[in-house]
């Protein structure tokens, strides 16, 4: 069982609202979203794109539900722009987490990301030259180092579709890193997805793991969205995706791991469905049950 008093418990607002396809969940407030976390039982959340921008009025919103922001995801563009843009965009970025009190942020590099087109999400996924891993890793350890002197921890989110997505590239990506600046946000359902296991990327490197995605899949749709060689999007309007407890990922093992090595953190559900087909409350409701029995948080 999970420390209460280490281990907090967040969610997306990315199963009410979708950032990537704003027609998912274009009907649901940012009231309606953060009130029906709260009432599901979650007290932390990732930034959404209705969240308003404003610290001061995001902090009054959260402070009446009882919830705060523990992380917001930030795309790098290291290996296809300049270092100093995307240096620029994220200072703005991890301040705006600092002010809102959160601990950690959540990168994925989205040079020759694939994640928002149209190609097919298993045949079409572009593989880094020499070069271009040199450039990752040299940029991501100079974010880590601005992150640290701004007192928050940077965490690599590992993804389906982008230059980091399986596990031989997360250990490409961990071993020319600074251990001291660099570290892994682990999802299970990203490694799931690609056919990749998850618990030997986690116990690999659960001292360097900093904040962690719960996140199940649906194995027969991802079958179609390789068979019908679809997109990542396509996929996640048809339900590749879904949250712990609803899917084919046993969780207990991850927290039994997690656990053994005193993590400290958020788990946060992430689970990005048509919220007109999975009806957000509900979803969130079932989670939640799941990860009281499995982690007794």
């Amino acid at each position: 069982m999970l420390d209460k008093n280490k281990v907090k418990l967040g969610i997306a607002p990315i199963a009410w609202t979708n950032d990537d396809m704003p027609d998912l969940g274009a009907e649901n407030t940012f009231e309606q979203c953060i009130s029906e976390m709260a009432l599901a039982g979650f007290t932390g959340c990732e930034v959404g794109n209705k969240y308003p921008k404003d610290t001061k009025v995001l902090k009054k919103a959260l402070d009446l539900r009882g919830m705060q922001i523990c992380n917001a995801w930030f795309s790098t563009f290291l290996t296809t722009k300049p270092y100093e843009e995307t240096e620029k965009d994220f200072i703005e970025h991890i301040t705006f987490l600092k002010e809102m009190g959160a601990k950690v942020v959540g990168v994925s590099e989205q040079g020759h990301s694939i994640q928002g087109t149209d190609l097919s999400i298993f045949d079409d996924k572009y593989v880094m030259n020499d070069e271009e891993w040199d450039m990752l890793c040299t940029g991501l350890n100079k974010l880590g180092k601005v992150a640290k002197d701004m007192g928050i921890t940077l965490t690599f989110h590992h993804h389906m579709g982008t230059v980091v997505q399986t596990e031989a590239e997360i250990d490409r990506l961990m071993e020319n890193t600074d251990p001291e600046l660099f570290n892994l946000l682990f999802d299970s359902g990203h490694l799931a997805y690609c056919g990749e296991d998850y618990m030997s990327v986690l116990k690999k490197y659960i001292n360097r793991i900093k904040h962690v995605h719960l996140k199940d899949i649906r194995p027969d749709v991802i079958a179609d969205v390789k068979a019908n060689k679809e997109s990542f999007l396509q996929g996640v309007r048809k339900g590749t995706f879904t949250v712990p407890g609803d899917g084919v990922i046993d969780f207990a093992p991850i927290f039994e791991v997690l656990s053994e090595n005193n993590y400290e953190g958020y788990v946060l559900v992430e689970a990005e469905q048509d919220p007109a087909i999975a009806n957000p409350f509900e979803y969130a409701v079932k989670a939640r049950k799941y990860i009281s029995e499995k982690a007794g948080l």
